[in-house]
């Protein structure tokens, strides 16, 4: 597989679906974190950036990226954009195992997708109860990176 890193203006929307691809606009100098289920930056204002792959999410896989994430962000809760590709649908177990982890390493998430994407997961994860940190979806990054600032 082939990875290029691929520098886009700010505000263009993030094709996730091209999963053989990483499409970072990540601040010069700044590494990117390659993990399982998806790949991360911190950008300078302190959000993490997370490009979501298309691999079914396991808890196994989730725990592991639960500690990568708290390795990048050295165990400070920090907010989240998350680029969101179609991915497999995760086991009940998994999804309320995730649902459980958010708090732990997230203050707030910004969901960037194409519209529906987004509704689509916070249905699946939240049908019957509140997120457990602020979730909002968007189309634009810019306006996600905006709303996310007020929980840095």
């Amino acid at each position: 597989m082939y990875n290029f890193y691929i520098k886009i203006a700010p505000g263009l929307f993030h094709d996730a679906l091209l999963t053989n691809f990483s499409k970072m606009k990540n601040a010069p100098n700044t590494p990117v974190i390659k993990g399982e289920i998806a790949d991360y930056y911190l950008d300078y204002n302190g959000i993490l950036i997370s490009y979501s792959k298309n691999i079914k999410r396991t808890i196994a896989n989730i725990t592991a990226n639960i500690e990568l994430v708290k390795s990048i962000t050295k165990n400070k809760k920090v907010p989240l954009l998350i680029y969101l590709c179609k991915s497999p649908i995760p086991s009940r177990e998994t999804q309320k195992f995730a649902t459980t982890q958010l708090p732990e390493v997230y203050t707030a998430m910004a969901m960037v997708s194409k519209p529906g994407l987004a509704q689509l997961i916070m249905t699946l994860l939240f049908k019957f109860k509140e997120p457990p940190i602020p979730m909002k979806s968007f189309t634009n990054d810019n306006e996600a990176k905006a709303w996310l600032n007020q929980y840095l």
